[in-house]
């Protein structure tokens, strides 16, 4: 796709981001399955509720575009998953394993906000008043998740630098 526009490009991120998040609903499900802190499950089923919730607004907000909603291979989200897949295969002590799964969760937050923080702005600019809505609901579901696996990690953390 040419990006002639700023509008061009809106699109072209939007189309990535529904991607990133298609990618993750399926990915969630591994990291809470390899938990083993019952507040880590928690907050990573809590998120992926509201990650499905975020393909719809996304979905949403393609209706500013008046161009289709479409999903492009998010190659970005395509490799955290791939690493945070590999760090869940290691084997390490539940702690530690806790303490892996909240940073591979935190780099993918850390790419969603500024993600989010990017197509806010330009929908803003482009005058998109319902996509900049729907995608100011998503980064403040993205740093909100953040904080809490910010928390979590404090006490998990302390955990696994007593294994061994």
């Amino acid at each position: 796709m040419a990006m002639k526009t700023l509008a061009d490009a809106f699109y072209d991120e939007l189309c990535d981001a529904l991607s990133a998040e298609k990618q993750l609903v399926k990915a969630l499900p591994k990291m809470i399955k390899a938990a083993t802190c019952e507040k880590l499950t928690a907050a990573l089923e809590s998120h992926l509720a509201e990650t499905k919730e975020q393909v719809e607004r996304v979905t949403q907000a393609f209706e500013d575009t008046g161009k289709a909603a479409k999903a492009k291979t998010c190659e970005a989200m395509k490799g955290l998953v791939t690493e945070a897949e590999g760090m869940l295969e290691e084997e390490a002590e539940p702690a530690v394993k806790d303490a892996v799964i909240i940073a591979c969760a935190q780099k993918v937050e850390h790419y969603e906000i500024a993600t989010y923080g990017t197509l806010c702005t330009w929908a803003e600019s482009l005058g998109y008043e319902n996509a900049l809505k729907l995608l100011k609901q998503n980064i403040e579901e993205e740093e909100n998740a953040d904080k809490k696996l910010s928390k979590l990690a404090v006490a998990i953390n302390k955990d696994a630098f007593a294994v061994g």
